[in-house]
């Protein structure tokens, strides 16, 4: 049971699994997408149809019809990733061994719909880290014991490097606790609730940087949303119409910023670069509103030839303007 490419992961690794055998594939309804909203599938059904796998794809899981369908197909363990559905009492009684989840995170820290986004925001310390997780499902968000976890420095990772790295080590932890299960050995350890954070959908309001931050924790968020949805922020340049700019992942530079004020927008030989709490962030790769993504250079080449070195303007939050 999956949905996006997170899912399709593990799903590839248990179609190889020696040991058993993928009766069906449940994943979302096919849904509208791109510019021309014409239904597209999702990950999960495109490598099942490949892999000619059967796929149920109903709206919900709740309908003693849909109940009974899944009963009729007698599964020993149900398999979760990513689903984005959730799993009524009633069908989590009814795999032989057990209904399990991969999910991107060392729970109990990060449970919810954003794992992988809210741990690279949050995560801005050198020495931070995230995982997977294979837990037993229980009726409550991300409540269950857990069988397995592998840790991840985050590093210089974004939402889509970790997200990859995750979908890999999941589902090659996913095979080793099925492994276990068939074997008996399978063991779980309660989590501890105390300790549990909530991953929140990512906002609108979540794409906008700000600036008065660390120049770290600036870095990181603005990673953590990288490659989607992006982050954003106003340039408000002197003398000049200011614009919304998508940005990709920049490179901090510690040390002060002697003076200036967070936000202060500073053209120098190198490029471009904003003013944090305690550091600059220089500028890579920016998106201006209604054009293509370009290097910081091409900006300043072009919307911004008429900029001089030196302090030239703000950054604020946003870009909805």
């Amino acid at each position: 049971m999956g949905t996006p490419d997170f899912a399709a992961c593990s799903l590839r690794r248990l179609a190889r699994w020696p040991r058993g055998e993928v009766v069906a594939v449940y994943t979302q309804p096919d849904r509208p997408a791109g510019r021309g909203h014409k239904l597209s599938m999702p990950a999960v059904k495109k490598l099942a149809l490949e892999l000619g796998i059967p796929v149920f794809q109903p709206a919900s899981l709740k309908s003693a019809q849909e109940e009974a369908r899944l009963a009729s197909l007698a599964p020993d363990v149900l398999a979760v990733a990513a689903y984005g559905l959730l799993l009524p009492d009633a069908v989590l009684t009814i795999p032989r061994m057990a209904p399990v989840n991969v999910h991107a995170s060392l729970l109990p820290y990060w449970r919810g719909a954003a794992p992988i986004q809210r741990a690279i925001m949050d995560g801005w310390q050198p020495d931070a880290e995230t995982g997977v997780s294979i837990m037993k499902i229980l009726p409550a968000l991300d409540s269950g014991p857990v069988y397995a976890q592998k840790r991840v420095r985050i590093g210089e990772h974004t939402a889509g490097s970790l997200h990859d790295e995750l979908a890999a080590q999941g589902a090659a932890l996913l095979e080793d606790v099925l492994n276990a299960l068939v074997d008996g050995t399978a063991s779980c350890q309660e989590q501890d609730h105390s300790l549990a954070t909530y991953a929140a959908k990512i906002t609108r309001a979540d794409t906008h940087v700000v600036w008065d931050r660390p120049v770290a924790q600036v870095h990181a968020h603005v990673r953590g949303l990288s490659p989607r949805p992006g982050t954003r922020t106003f340039l408000a340049p002197e003398a000049a119409e200011g614009f919304s700019v998508l940005l990709a992942p920049g490179t901090p530079e510690e040390g002060g910023v002697g003076g200036a004020a967070p936000g202060t927008l500073w053209r120098d030989s190198l490029g471009l670069r904003i003013a944090c709490a305690d550091g600059w962030y220089r500028l890579s790769r920016v998106r201006p509103e209604g054009a293509r993504e370009m290097p910081v250079r091409d900006l300043l080449n072009g919307r911004l030839r008429a900029l001089p070195s030196g302090a030239c303007g703000v950054a604020v939050p946003g870009g909805d303007r």
